[in-house]
């Protein structure tokens, strides 16, 4: 008998970096558009002051996608979701006092809201949330979730939305996420819907929100905090995270040291890792400054003018 496509995965599992070289491989210059951005990030990185940073909101449309009832999750779990996103990157998530003793100076708050759009890309009221059925059983990586003639979504203007699709997806992903400066056809974020909110079709041990908050990470231009190595050569780009050899998974135990970097070894509690939801925590100041150069930046006008389209 076939094994279920859609069945929830134990270990989590991001396309996030299999979608850049996707990308790349048929837009080679993405790759010179993503250096340029790296390179402005570091240069805004360099100059900023996370403490003195205004509170910003990201309008957000969010595409269920669905054959089944189950599939068709309810207004309550997208909306647990933004419960979750709202405090993680504000630093009130009360598992935050879970972060181990010497990295706790290290989580901070990227003051980043998100909020359902109240507005379409037409200037008509809306709840924020689309909804799509469809006949296909499991979506791969790919645009065809993008795509309402491919049994999809077609995404709202990209650069007023931050577009989320939710979905049934295969190959045991639970998500994936496009870098800025990728083509503006697949630009967004995918996510499983038994890994979306806190609620209904969400299935342990990624059940508490986190698959999204990791995600959108990815969208704000924040890297696995291994570095997508397994020599300890990798890096994040982020210089207050520690080198580590590989991605964590399950619920670790501090410290778990590897690549010389005892005696409090890998930050495996931040959201960048591959642990279960429960057990990660934060971003560090460094992971904010780089979300924030990136909202002042390649992904400016989402910010830009949101309050009107969240009101």
């Amino acid at each position: 008998m076939p094994s279920n496509p859609n069945k929830p995965p134990r270990v989590r599992s991001c396309g996030a970096v299999t979608e850049f070289h996707r990308l790349a491989e048929r837009d080679p210059r993405y790759r010179t558009r993503l250096a340029r951005i790296e390179q402005t990030t570091q240069r805004s990185v360099a100059r900023m002051r996370i403490a003195e940073l205004p509170a910003v909101t990201i309008p957000v449309v969010v595409h269920v996608v669905y054959k089944t009832p189950a599939e068709n999750i309810s207004d309550q779990q997208v909306q647990s979701q933004f419960v979750v996103l709202n405090a993680d990157y504000n630093a009130t998530n009360a598992d935050i006092q879970n972060v181990p003793a010497p990295w706790k100076s290290l989580a901070s708050n990227a003051r980043i809201q998100f909020k359902l759009s109240s507005v379409d890309p037409d200037g008509k009221a809306t709840n924020g949330i689309v909804r799509t059925k469809t006949n296909v059983s499991s979506f791969g990586q790919d645009e065809t979730v993008k795509s309402t003639a491919d049994g999809g979504s077609d995404a709202w203007d990209i650069q007023r939305y931050l577009n989320i699709w939710v979905c049934s997806l295969g190959g045991g992903l639970l998500g994936y996420a496009q870098f800025p400066g990728g083509p503006p056809a697949s630009d967004g974020v995918v996510i499983r819907n038994t890994a979306f909110g806190t609620s209904g079709s969400a299935a342990a041990p990624f059940n508490l929100g986190r698959t999204s908050t990791h995600e959108i990470a990815h969208f704000l231009n924040l890297r696995h905090i291994w570095g997508d190595t397994e020599n300890c050569t990798g890096s994040d780009l982020v210089a207050d995270t520690p080198t580590q050899q590989l991605p964590n998974y399950g619920t670790p135990t501090f410290p778990h040291v590897s690549c010389s970097n005892g005696p409090n070894g890998d930050m495996f509690v931040n959201y960048m890792d591959y642990v279960d939801d429960r057990a990660m925590f934060m971003f560090t100041a460094g992971q904010v400054a780089r979300m924030r150069a990136t909202l002042e930046g390649p992904r400016k006008n989402l910010v830009k003018g949101a309050s009107a389209r969240t009101a």
